[in-house]
């Protein structure tokens, strides 16, 4: 599965989403710098943000336990993750 990549036409505001592989954007971006990365559009999930922490600790309820593991380490900063 390639990555995708939302942009955006800096000038017109048209809106599109390439899906190829990084060095292929790369060359993209360079033959087309009228472009820019939508960087909104990466924003648009943003409702989830406060459920991440639900949605991960439900899908996966070991998650916690190699948290409170890692936290263990000498001068780690890892903490668990509260509901």
């Amino acid at each position: 599965k390639m990555p995708t990549y939302p942009v955006i036409h800096l000038e017109s505001g048209e809106k599109k989403e390439l899906s190829m592989s990084m060095k292929a954007y790369d060359e993209w971006r360079k033959e087309n710098p009228e472009w820019d990365k939508d960087w909104n559009a990466g924003v648009a999930g943003l409702g989830e943000v406060g459920e991440w922490r639900d949605k991960l600790i439900t899908k996966n309820p070991s998650w916690n336990e190699v948290l409170g593991r890692a936290s263990k380490s000498p001068g780690s900063r890892v903490t668990k993750i509260n509901k």
